[in-house]
This record gives structure tokens, sequence and C-alpha cells, in this order.
């Protein structure tokens, strides 16, 4: 039996789509900015250099776990020896996170898979089994990503709140790159908490708000912001990408840090 567009109970319309607008842009941005981090990122991930400008840490490598440079490691070494880029021992975890989210799911799978491509838009694929079979059924572990990304969040702030301190690791340094890793922990935070995993953990399985008006009140903020889901996801992805490309940077040599005090 035919599925999709072409199932039974669908119109039967031959066209691709009859809409008149320029729907591929968005789709096509999304392809480019998505090609264009992941390049971006695996290039990062695999220098295992220029990772640690004091007191700064790319978030791409935080927290430093392996072969680290002096400074960079502030939980120890205790993958010390892994043949790879230390930032591989724990990237594993913002990815996947991003990856199984279920924005960045619509995202991707409109503009690589074109699945479909956009609303209203047939797609070309015959058949369409959605999320129930392998591989794309590894997306429900999206929660347990959650439950990571909520660490490595809290080890981000740690990481901006030792931007405060200067080469000599004393208190009172505030530069560029302090504010820079201040933005980014925002947007990192406001991506996290408004993730719909997030929702679900303070609201989820009560019969009752009224019964529980603490996790009603954490459920409606979370509510609110995850309207803006898709806008947090986007701006923290740039501001990690400027974070990494910033300490790059410093820790070349290309530019100083500007100090405001």
């Amino acid at each position: 039996m035919s599925t999709g567009v072409t199932g039974p109970g669908r119109a039967a319309i031959e066209a691709r789509t009859l809409r008149t607008d320029r729907w591929w842009i968005s789709p096509l941005v999304t392809f480019v900015v998505f090609s264009a981090f992941v390049v971006y990122a695996t290039w990062r991930a695999f220098a295992g250099a220029y990772y640690y400008a004091s007191p700064y840490l790319s978030p791409f490598y935080s927290p430093c776990l392996g072969d680290c440079v002096e400074g960079a490691s502030d939980f120890g070494q205790p993958f010390a020896g892994f043949p790879l880029s230390a930032a591989l021992i724990i990237l594993i975890f913002p990815l996947g996170f991003r990856m199984t989210c279920y924005y960045y799911r619509k995202a991707y799978y409109r503009a690589f898979w074109l699945s479909p491509p956009a609303c209203a838009v047939a797609e070309p694929h015959a058949k369409y089994s959605g999320e129930t079979r392998f591989p794309l059924i590894l997306q429900n572990i999206h929660r347990y990503f959650w439950y990571a990304a909520i660490v490595v969040a809290l080890i981000l702030s740690y990481d901006t709140v030792l931007a405060f301190r200067n080469e000599e690791r004393e208190w009172g340094h505030m530069g560029l790159g302090t504010v820079l890793m201040l933005v980014n922990i925002v947007f990192i935070w406001l991506y996290t908490l408004s993730c719909h995993s997030c929702r679900h953990a303070v609201g989820g399985r009560l019969r009752h708000f009224s019964k529980h008006p603490v996790r009603y009140q954490l459920w409606t903020w979370v509510s609110k912001m995850n309207a803006h889901h898709a806008r947090y996801a986007w701006i923290s992805l740039f501001s990690v990408a400027f974070v990494d490309l910033y300490v790059y940077l410093l820790a070349k040599g290309t530019i100083t840090d500007l100090r405001f005090f």
C-alpha cells in the first residue's frame, strides 16, 4: 500500500508543491550553516592545539581530561595518554545533546534528508518509518543526553568564573574573552533549560498541577522559554564557535585580549 503523500486519503496532487513562496531558502540556509559548523568543529576537535589562553579555555575542550597544556585542566587528567585530541573525550555529550534535540532534528531532517524539505512540500522518499527503526530510534535517548548537558553547562559555568582571574590566577581580571564567555554561558543555559526534555522533567507525569505548585511554576517558566528554543539553539551554536575561535586566535598569538581591568 502506498504511504506518505501518495497514500490513500491524501489529495491526489502530482505537483511537488503548490507553494509559490521561496520555501527552499530556509532549508538551504540551514544546510550551509550546519555544514560550515560541522567542518569548523571537526577541524578544531581533532586539532588538539591552541585551545587554552590563560585564563580562557575553549568550550570545545572543557573539561580537558586528556593530555592538556599547563593550566587547562582543572579536574585532573584521567585520560592522559589518550592518542587523539582531548576534545574527543567529552564532545560526544554536547554533540549528542544537539544532534538528538527536537529542534535540530527538524532542521537537519529538512535540510539534509529533505524529509520533508518544508511544510506542504512532498519529500522524495518513497517510504517513511519515522523514528521507529535503527538508527533514528536512537533519537529517543535525547533525555539522557540532556542530563549530561546539564553537567557540561555547569562545567562551562565554572570556566566562566575562572575567566575572571588573570594569568597569575589572581581575581579581578576582566577581558573581552570574559565577556564572550559570559554571553556564551547565558545562551548555553537558555538553550539547555528551554529543552523539551527539561519541560517534561519539571512538569511531566503530574496529574494535578494544583498539588505541585512549585513544579507547576517551573513548568510555566520552561514552557515560556521553550517557545524560543530554536532561537537559543542557533545563538548558542554561534556563541560556542565564536568563543573557541577567539581562544584559538589568542593562543596562537594572532590577537591580544582586550582588557577592561
